[in-house]
C-alpha cells in the first residue's frame, strides 16, 4: 500500500521506517526542515523502563494543589479558558485511582519494554550513532517519605519483570560518585541496570537517513492542513491530506493509507473528523551545557526525584529535562523555570560544567490524561494513530512504530496492550523484531 505518516519525530520516523519494512510504499509530511526538530529536538534522552508510573496516580491530586501557585513547581498548572483543558483535567482525576494507575502501569511498562528491545534492534541493524550509553538510569530520593512511596512501585515494575532494585544511599553514591557532595541529603534511591540513555535528536535524524536511503520519502518544510474524507459512517474513508508544500503552494496528497503521529497537534487535526483525542499539550524545558570537567559530571543517566528532573550524559553535554506546564501550545521559554533547571544542576555538580552559556529549550509534550498513547485504529477505515506518547515518547518509539506498522498491515503486534480500535488480548511474551533481509 502506499502509506502517508503525518510528523517525523522520533514516532513518525519510526513508523515510517517499520512501514517500509513491511514492504509499503512510504511518505513522511513534516512541517519542519528536517526530521525531529520539535517535541524530539532535546528532551531529557532517557529510555526510561523502570520509571513509567504515569502522572496520573493515587498521589498526583494534592501534590498538584500544593504546587498551584508556584512558578517553578515541577507541574505548573496554568487555568485557562478551554474546553479541552478542563476536560482533560476531570480525566486526569479520573486516573487516579489505584486501579485505574495500577492498569495504567502494566500497559505503559508493556510497550516500554517492547520498545526497548526493537530500539535495540534496529541499533544493531543501522548502526545509528546517537551518543548511547547503556549504563542504566539511577533514580535518587532527598525525601524519606517520597522514597517510602516508591518502595512498592519498585517491587511493581520487579513483578513485571523490569529490574528496578531499590538501593541505599551509600549504594546511590557508589553507582555515581559525582553525587558524593550531595550524599548527607540522599535517603535511598533505584537503580535499572538495563534502562539506556541516548540523544533522540541524533537517532531520529540517523534513522530518517536510513529510511531516505531505502525508498522513503521525507517532504519536508510541508505543512498539513486538512484531511480530505469521503462517505459518513462505517464506511467513511481518507482520500487525500491537504498540504502547503516546500514552495508555498497548496496541493493533496493520496494514498491507501494515513498513520497520524503529529504530538500535540494531532487533535486539532482530527477533531474536524469527528475523532476526539484525549490529547494536552504538556509543556517540557530542557537545559543542555558543555561539561567542563568530565569527572565531577555523571556518568550515568539520573532522576532527581525532589525536582523531578532527569540527566543524561551525550558525549561532552550534559542534559537535564524535567517540569511540565499547561498552558495551551505556547513554546515561550519561563525564565523562572529555566533559572531553576540550572540552579539545581549547578547544586548536584558545582564543578562539572559550564553554567554561564545554558542552552534552553522547551517542547510540547502529547500528554493524554493516562500517560496511556493512542496506538491503533480509528473509526475512519484507512486512518491510524500514533500519538499523545506523553513523557516516554523517546521510552516507546521505536516499538510504537513497530507496533503500528503491524496494525496497518493487517496484524495484531504481539504485546499486551490496549491498542486503539481494537479489543484487548491476554500478555503474550516479547518477541524481538524479525530479522530484516539484505
Amino acid at each position: 500500500m502506499k502509506v502517508i505518516v503525518l510528523g517525523a519525530g522520533v514516532i513518525g520516523t519510526s513508523s515510517a521506517w517499520f512501514l517500509n519494512k513491511e514492504g509499503h510504499d512510504v511518505t513522511v509530511i513534516e512541517r519542519q526542515p528536517g526530521a525531529a526538530q520539535e517535541t524530539s529536538f532535546a528532551n531529557g534522552c532517557q529510555i526510561s523502563v523502570s520509571h513509567a508510573e504515569p502522572w496520573a496516580n493515587p498521589q498526583a491530586p494534592l501534590k498538584v494543589l500544593k504546587w498551584l501557585g508556584q512558578e517553578d513547581a515541577p507541574l505548573l498548572y496554568r487555568f485557562r479558558p478551554e474546553w479541552l483543558q478542563w476536560k482533560w483535567a476531570l480525566n486526569f482525576l479520573r486516573e487516579c485511582t489505584p486501579a485505574r494507575t495500577n492498569d495504567n502501569i502494566r500497559q505503559i511498562v508493556a510497550i516500554c519494554e517492547y520498545s526497548r528491545q526493537t530500539l535495540q534492534a534496529v541499533r544493531a541493524e543501522t548502526g545509528v550513532d546517537y551518543d548511547c550509553l547503556t549504563r542504566g538510569i539511577l533514580h535518587f530520593y532527598t525525601d524519606q517519605k517520597e522514597f517510602d512511596i516508591s518502595l512498592p512501585a519498585a517491587q511493581l515494575m520487579r513483578d513485571l519483570g523490569c529490574p528496578r532494585d531499590s538501593i541505599s544511599a551509600d549504594e546511590v553514591v557508589k553507582i555515581e560518585p559525582a553525587l558524593a557532595r550531595i550524599r548527607d541529603k540522599i535517603v535511598g534511591g533505584d537503580f535499572t541496570a538495563t534502562d539506556e540513555s541516548g540523544d533522540v535528536y541524533k537517532f531520529t535524524s540517523g534513522l530518517a537517513g536510513k529510511a531516505a536511503e531505502v525508498g522513503v520519502n521525507f517532504q519536508y518544510n510541508t505543512s498539513v492542513t486538512r484531511l480530505i474524507t469521503e462517505g459518513s459512517g462505517s464506511g467513511a474513508k481518507i482520500t487525500g491530506v491537504e498540504v502547503i508544500n516546500a514552495d508555498g503552494r497548496h496541493e493533496v496528497l493520496h494514498a491507501d493509507a494515513f498513520v497520524v503521529a503529529m504530538g500535540s497537534f494531532s487533535t486539532p487535526l482530527l477533531k474536524p473528523l469527528g475523532v476526539d483525542l484525549m490529547i494536552y499539550p504538556g509543556k517540557g524545558y530542557s537545559a543542555t551545557y558543555q561539561i567542563t570537567n568530565s569527572d565531577a559530571a555523571p556518568s550515568v543517566s539520573l532522576t532527581d526525584d525532589g525536582y523531578k528532573l532527569v540527566v543524561s550524559r551525550l558525549g561532552d553535554r550534559l542534559r537535564v529535562a524535567g517540569t511540565c506546564e499547561l498552558n495551551g501550545y505556547t513554546r515561550e521559554l519561563n525564565t523562572t523555570r529555566c533559572e531553576a533547571i540550572t540552579r539545581r544542576t549547578r547544586e548536584l555538580f558545582p564543578d562539572g560544567c559550564d553554567y554561564d552559556n545554558p542552552v534552553y529549550w522547551t517542547g510540547l509534550r502529547p500528554m493524554t490524561p493516562s500517560n496511556v498513547p493512542y496506538i491503533g485504529k480509528t473509526k475512519i477505515s484507512n486512518l491510524f494513530l500514533n500519538t499523545g506518547h506523553g513523557t516516554l515518547g523517546w521510552t516507546m518509539g521505536c516499538g510504537s512504530g513497530r507496533a503500528i506498522a503491524e496494525i496497518v498491515s493487517g496484524r495484531r503486534p504481539e504485546v499486551d496492550f490496549a491498542f486503539t480500535g481494537m479489543p484487548r488480548q491476554a500478555p503474550q511474551p516479547l518477541i524481538l523484531p524479525r530479522p530484516v533481509q539484505a
